[in-house]
């Protein structure tokens, strides 16, 4: 069949308009992109109980403080769980030191407030005196009010979690996809509508525990402050979570029928991740709109495999290492020191070859605690014994740490990235929001340098 005469002409306009189809589509594209704010995807990573969910509370506070205040009512009874918990702990001790084991009969001996916090996994230490056999029937009497609150801890927590429980059962209140959002004005917590005790709203678990947390403060107090606690605790007999001083010593401000948490409190409370979450924070930076993505995750052995996921296209890891644990276990494995475990886990994120774009920032963090247990006498080498008798001061002890986390990133990161290393305090605001944003700029100078803009 012969060909058309005006076949070449029409093929050629043919491309000439596909051509111009192509670039218009790719300009408004790239207008597109333009207006549309740029993601940057940032990983909290590290051990649990490291201060993830903290870090991201101090993002929070400092990008969006207006959604932190809409949700501060839904802390409430997050508080009041903390509250339930320690009070829990600290009466199993007491069934198990001054109780359970003997009966009803005081221990003969008990450590005097003077001797130095010592190894938990050790004996009792020397300078011992008697027990006031006052003390039994005191706490005694404290057990029997207290434990009906105790008891409403499985219910509330319930309540909270709207059931949920993990492995073996254990109840508790978590934080898991589709259930806490405490990001943007659009994504809110079911919980953020809660009133207080006086608003038809507040669900019943959680009026009834403010109610006799109010009838119990007293008792709580006398209980928190009885030399009979205050020796388990001065020993290590007695370990309580981090928060749970800061609340008991606030007791009689919680207890008020108004009680609203303060942004301390909210930095205090301890949930735990459940999962991989994602918090959303839009940012200015220079000029130009970003969406940061920030991925809080469950930091326990169990829940380790969920990061993986979200590695391939992260911007940056900001790596939580809690230098205060070094004289603390991990809980899902008690021979393994939670310093070991926090160099460990670094080393997998620096050897990974899916983060191998990313920025890493090193947070040496809890520096606050390392400094309260180093004041208490509580030796490192008791319990890292390559600590050998270097002085135990701070500015030892944090270099000593820094150094074995620097030579973890010499050793195994083969990408050769620089490695943003900071001492942190999640409950200090001021120093923690100045690192954010140091942090920040880190963060972005390292991904304009691998998109090819720096």
């Amino acid at each position: 069949m012969p060909s058309s005469p005006h076949r070449p002409q029409s093929d050629a306009e043919a491309i000439r308009i596909n051509n111009q189809i192509d670039e218009d589509l790719k300009r408004e594209h790239e207008q597109l992109k333009r207006r549309r704010p740029k993601e940057i995807k940032v990983m909290l990573l590290g051990q649990a109980e490291s201060g993830k969910s903290t870090l991201q509370k101090q993002f929070q506070l400092y990008y969006s403080s207006q959604t932190l205040d809409h949700e501060r009512p839904a802390w409430r009874p997050i508080v009041y769980f903390n509250i339930l918990r320690a009070i829990r702990m600290i009466l199993a001790e007491l069934d198990y030191e001054y109780f359970s084991a003997q009966g009803t009969t005081a221990p003969t001996v008990a450590p005097s407030l003077s001797s130095s916090s010592g190894d938990s996994q050790s004996g009792p230490s020397t300078g011992y005196s008697s027990v006031d056999p006052a003390w039994i029937a005191e706490l005694s009497q404290l057990r029997s009010k207290l434990l009906p609150l105790v008891a409403s801890e499985d219910a509330l927590a319930s309540e909270l979690s709207g059931g949920v429980t993990v492995t073996g059962g254990r109840t508790g209140v978590y934080v898991r996809a589709g259930w806490q959002a405490l990001t943007t004005a659009s994504r809110s917590w079911p919980l953020s509508d809660i009133r207080g005790t006086n608003g038809a709203k507040a669900p019943v678990m959680t009026d009834i525990v403010a109610k006799t947390l109010a009838a119990n403060q007293d008792e709580i107090e006398d209980l928190w402050h009885h030399p009979g606690v205050r020796v388990l605790l001065a020993t290590n007999k007695l370990r309580l979570e981090e928060y749970a001083a800061f609340f008991l010593d606030s007791i009689h401000r919680i207890a008020q029928p108004d009680y609203l948490p303060s942004t301390d409190d909210i930095l205090h409370v301890r949930l735990q991740t459940l999962g991989v979450k994602e918090h959303v924070f839009d940012i200015n930076m220079a000029g130009s709109n970003y969406t940061w993505l920030l991925y809080d995750v469950g930091g326990a052995r169990g829940q380790r495999q969920a990061w993986v996921p979200y590695f391939e296209d992260a911007t940056a890891v900001i790596f939580l290492a809690p230098i205060s644990a070094f004289d603390q276990y991990l809980e899902e494995d008690a021979r393994t020191n939670r310093i070991d475990d926090s160099l460990q886990l670094f080393t997998s994120i620096c050897t990974n070859k899916l983060l191998q774009k990313a920025a890493l920032v090193l947070m040496l963090n809890k520096t606050d605690l390392l400094k309260q247990k180093l004041a208490a006498g509580i030796k490192v080498r008791r319990y890292i014994s390559s600590y050998g008798d270097r002085p135990n001061t701070y500015e030892e002890v944090s270099e000593y740490f820094r150094a074995h986390f620097m030579q973890v990133h010499r050793r195994k990161d083969v990408h050769r990235r620089p490695l943003y290393v900071h001492f942190t305090s999640m409950l200090d605001i001021k120093a923690t929001q100045r690192i954010i944003v140091n942090v920040n700029e880190a963060i972005m100078k390292r991904h304009m340098a691998t998109i090819g803009l720096a």
